[in-house]
This record gives structure tokens, sequence and C-alpha cells, in this order.
């Protein structure tokens, strides 16, 4: 038996072969895309490619998957890209370290992407750039201040409450044209904790929850015409 055997039970070759087929883009390698990009590269995703500019901080420790004591200080993409070919090294897995913004020029098309970016202008960039291209995507929402992941839901932009975050880039969803969207976010009012400047508290299985939510969405999306 092979490491995609329990999924080709479930799924069929058909689909497997689709996924092999498939490159999937990860914008943001933190505590939701991490979770993401474990899911993408036990399913069978034929290439992906992993995007962020950020190094690992010991603080990263109780929310995702690449950060270790022995991964402290090294490049989330690096780490990423590491363990993906641990996973599967039949994997494509590009690793590029730069910060997505309106300036970010890439010379490739995935067939989808996924959005686990921090901020608004980085998101909204992407947006606009996938609809450029017609690329289908899904994003995420504000994951931090939650600690119930039965609030998690997908939905399109248009349709999000409660999550302050969804509320900004409805904001400007609307400002700038941009066309409704499929997100991810938790209907769960944000917890009133302890707050150090802008950081804000998080933990495992609200983010990861996140991540694994928005892999299965696009397996699904990508498998849809099988």
């Amino acid at each position: 038996m092979d490491r995609l055997h329990r999924l080709r039970l479930l799924l069929g070759n058909h689909a497997l072969d689709k996924l092999r087929e498939s490159t999937v883009m990860v914008v943001g390698c933190g505590a939701v895309g991490s979770f993401a990009i474990e899911a993408l590269a036990r399913s069978g995703i034929g290439h992906l490619i992993l995007i962020d500019s950020d190094r690992i901080e010991e603080s990263n420790i109780n929310r995702q998957l690449f950060a270790l004591v022995s991964t402290v200080g090294k490049d989330k993409v690096e780490v990423a890209k590491e363990r993906v070919k641990d996973i599967n090294p039949d994997i494509q897995v590009d690793a590029i370290k730069i910060f997505f913004d309106d300036k970010t020029e890439l010379s490739f098309l995935p067939d989808f992407v996924i959005d686990a970016i921090d901020t608004v202008e980085s998101k909204i960039a992407l947006y606009k750039w996938c609809e450029s291209k017609s690329i289908k995507f899904i994003s995420s929402m504000g994951a931090a201040l939650k600690t119930d992941s039965s609030k998690i839901i997908i939905d399109k932009i248009s349709r999000t409450k409660v999550c302050p975050l969804a509320k900004k880039i409805r904001g400007q969803v609307k400002e700038q044209g941009i066309k409704d969207f499929t997100v991810v976010y938790s209907t769960e009012p944000a917890k009133k904790t302890t707050q150090a400047g802008h950081i804000l508290g998080s933990m495992i299985s609200v983010t990861g929850s996140f991540g694994l939510y928005m892999a299965e969405y696009a397996i699904k999306t990508l498998t849809s015409n099988i």
C-alpha cells in the first residue's frame, strides 16, 4: 500500500490523479497556513508554491506546525519545504521568501490559491491578483482571540458577520470593486484578553482548523468535476 492508499479508497484514482496534476499556492506559512500546507501535502497535491517572508520565532511554537525548538530562527518557507518533502518526496515545492503586496510579480499561474496572510493590504493585493488571473481562491479571516472551533464556517465575504477583520475586508472589497469570494471565518465573538501591542492571543485548535478547512475546500474545488 502506498502513502495515499486510504485517500484513494475514499476519493478514487481519478481524483488523486487530478490532485497530483494540480498546483496550489499558499501565501502565509504561519498558524493557519502551516496546517493547510500539511493537509495538502498529505493529500497528494503535486506542486506546492509556498510564500512567506518571516522566520520562525519561539512564540510561534504554540500554534504553528513548522515551529519547533530546532527550527527557531529559520525561514518558514524553507522549513515548510523540508517538511513537505519528508511527507512526500515526489511533490514539487517552490519556497519563495517574499512579502506579498501590490508590487509582487509572479511568473506562474497556480490552479488554486490559499490566503493565510495577516495584513489587510496584502490580502487585498492577493485578491486582485487572483481575480486578474481568473484563479480560484479561499481567504482566511481572523482566527485570533477565538477558542471555539465549532463556530468556524465557510461562506462568501459578503455574508460574513462578527469578525472584525472580515468587516475591514468587506469595506475594501466594496470600495475597490472586487468580486465576492469565499472565506473561512468564525462567528464567535472575540475574547477580551491581555494584548501585547498588536499581538493577539490565539490557540492551535482554532487556527489549525482554519487551515484544514481551507485545504479541504481547495481539494474539493480541484476535484469537483471528477
